[in-house]
C-alpha cells in the first residue's frame, strides 16, 4: 500500500499502550500511522505495562516535560513468593519463598510504610542513565549495577484484593515512582518477596479520566477509513489541553506579537513562575516566566511569532 510522506502535525493523542511493546516502539508505530514528522511521549511504560501513554506531535513536544514530572495513577497485581531480577513477571527468578497466612490488616499495615515521602532504590532493568548509558544495558551485558536511594512521593496506596500469593494495588504518585521497586519492597517487608505481573497506568496529570485509543484502533482506522489522515486527526487534543493545570497569562494581540518577538513583557499583572500563555483567541502561545513584574518568554509555540 502506497505510504503518505510524513508531515508536520500538532496535538496529542491518549494511547492506551498494549502489553509486550516498549513505549518507544508503540511511539513508532503511532507516529507512523498518523505519518507525523515529531513525536515524542511523556514518560515510559515497562513493555508489560499497560495503560496511559500520552503521545505528543509537533509543537506538543515543547511541553511533554512538563507532564514527565506529572501525577500519575496505577493499578499492580503483585506475585507474593518470588523476586525476580527486573523486579517483574519479564525477568529471571532469583528466589521463592513461602508465603505467610496475610490478611487486609496485615497488609495494610505494611501499605501505610510506603505513603508520603520515602527513599526507593530503582531497578537495575531500568532506563535511568548511568554514565551516559540506560542501567538495563548494563545490567543485560551482565556487569555489577549499583543504584542509589533516591526520594519519590506516593500520594496514595490502596490495597484491592488479595487472593491467596496475589495483591491488587491502586497507587498514586509523583514524578520517578517506580511501580516495580514499590511491590519488590513491600514483598520484602511481608517477609516474602514479590514482583509485578501486571501494571496498568489509568490516569496522568492533566489527564485524569482519559479517554484512550488503543493501537489495534489506529491501524483499523488507518486501514479502513475513507476518510483518510482526517479520520485519524479528528483523534486528536489540541496542545492546550497539556496546559491545563498550569497558571494562565490572557495577553492581547499586541502581547502576544511582542512576545513572538522574543521581547519581554513588562507591567504585566503576572506572578513568578512558570505559566502558560493565551491569545485573546484562546490559542496557546507557549510557556513564560514571571520574575519580578516582568514575563519572560521561554518555550514559545511556532505560531507566537505569526500572531
Amino acid at each position: 500500500m502506497h505510504r503518505l510522506p510524513f508531515r508536520p502535525l500538532d496535538g496529542l493523542l491518549l494511547l492506551d499502550k498494549p502489553a509486550g511493546l516498549s513505549s518507544n516502539a508503540a511511539l513508532q508505530r503511532v507516529r507512523k500511522h498518523f505519518r507525523a514528522d515529531k513525536a515524542g511521549h511523556t514518560g515510559s511504560l515497562d513493555p508489560l505495562a499497560t495503560g496511559l501513554l500520552p503521545i505528543c506531535f509537533g509543537e506538543a513536544t515543547k511541553v511533554a516535560g512538563l507532564m514527565l514530572g506529572a501525577r500519575k495513577a496505577y493499578e499492580t497485581e503483585a506475585r507474593l513468593g518470588v523476586v525476580t531480577d527486573t523486579d517483574d513477571a519479564d525477568g529471571q527468578v532469583l528466589r521463592e519463598r513461602p508465603v505467610p497466612l496475610l490478611d487486609a490488616h496485615a497488609v495494610e499495615r505494611v501499605l501505610k510504610r510506603y505513603i508520603g515521602r520515602i527513599s526507593q532504590r530503582p531497578p537495575i532493568y531500568s532506563a535511568l542513565k548511568q554514565g551516559g548509558e540506560p542501567l538495563y544495558a548494563k545490567a543485560r551485558r551482565g556487569e555489577i549495577v549499583e543504584v542509589a536511594e533516591r526520594e519519590v512521593d506516593v500520594h496514595a496506596l490502596e490495597l484491592l484484593s488479595i487472593n491467596g500469593a496475589s495483591l491488587r494495588l491502586r497507587i498514586t504518585c509523583g514524578s520517578g515512582t517506580y511501580v516495580r521497586s514499590l511491590v519488590r519492597d513491600i514483598g520484602e517487608d511481608l517477609g516474602c518477596g514479590a514482583h509485578v505481573v501486571a501494571l496498568r497506568r489509568l490516569w496522568a496529570e492533566p489527564f485524569r479520566t482519559p479517554t484512550m485509543i488503543t493501537l489495534d484502533e489506529i491501524e483499523a482506522i488507518d486501514r479502513s477509513s475513507e476518510r483518510g489522515l482526517a479520520a485519524l486527526d479528528s483523534l486528536l487534543m489540541p496542545v492546550e489541553s497539556a496546559l491545563a493545570d498550569w497558571p494562565r497569562l490572557n495577553l492581547s494581540e499586541a502581547e502576544v506579537l511582542k512576545l513572538g518577538h522574543g521581547q519581554s513583557l513588562a507591567g504585566l499583572d503576572a506572578a513568578n513562575g512558570l505559566m502558560a500563555a493565551f491569545a485573546p483567541s484562546g490559542r496557546a502561545v507557549g510557556l513564560v516566566e514571571g520574575r519580578d513584574g516582568v514575563v519572560h518568554p521561554q518555550r514559545l509555540f511556532r505560531w507566537a511569532a505569526a500572531s
